[in-house]
């Protein structure tokens, strides 16, 4: 099966949809499919929900996507660096599921395992749990959380093989494994794709099951979200 394409715009296509649940890796601007957020965006798709831990920054990352107006609901855990993203929910013209950052990560990683639910004691007490069924076990108190799945996962990495076995490099390996699991179809964008069997198979972070289109980016632009330098 061959899991190569072209480019970014070839890979989404016939794929996305409008009123699909997207899910999208990266932590602020670290580890972000820059090309394939912005073959999203000139997709036009519309009504989108997006599950990503934060929605990029004004004009860059998922932030494209809000300029368009493209994304109606946000699944996140985190709204800060992005004005836009603010502005529309504050409008209520955004609707958000906010979600503390560890019970994001395992919804996302229950969802590609296959468990429906989870409980932890994280938002117990408080507005998190409001609406959602909680259970005493060994005399402490747990809310209930649905895991998370998605019609498409876009993800970036470091290297693929042929097959789609994956190297994240360094922290750009946050959310990416996790969203990758939860879609039902992955494409992931690479910088580096080389010949299966050239990566060793003990140092594989994502399996190659887990992928179904590659696109390779070998230059992208890394923008950094804030920029701090000693005088």
């Amino acid at each position: 099966m061959n899991k190569l394409y072209p480019n970014a715009h070839a890979a989404l296509d016939g794929l996305v949809a409008d009123g699909m649940t997207i899910a999208v890796g990266g932590f602020g601007l670290c580890g972000i499919p820059e090309a394939l957020i912005a073959a999203l965006r000139d997709s036009g798709k519309k009504n989108l929900t997006a599950i990503s831990n934060n929605a990029g920054v004004d004009g860059f990352g998922l932030g494209l996507l809000l300029e368009t107006r493209q994304i109606r609901k946000m699944i996140s855990s985190y709204v800060g660096e992005n004005k836009e993203f603010e502005r529309q929910y504050l409008a209520g013209e955004l609707e958000l599921e906010f979600t503390p950052q560890g019970t994001l990560a395992e919804k996302l990683r229950a969802g590609g395992a296959g468990i429906p639910a989870f409980f932890t004691k994280t938002g117990y007490g408080t507005l998190v749990a409001e609406g959602k069924e909680t259970r005493q076990f060994d005399g402490e108190w747990y809310v209930m959380e649905r895991s998370l799945t998605a019609d498409v996962a876009l993800v970036k990495a470091w290297k693929a093989d042929q097959a789609g076995n994956l190297l994240f490099r360094k922290t750009a390996r946050n959310f990416n494994p996790l969203a990758a699991m939860a879609g039902k179809v992955c494409v992931v964008e690479v910088e580096e794709l080389v010949e299966t069997g050239a990566l060793n198979a003990d140092q594989i972070h994502l399996p190659g099951i887990y992928v179904q289109r590659i696109v390779v980016n070998p230059n992208p632009e890394k923008r950094i979200e804030q920029r701090t330098v000693r005088n």
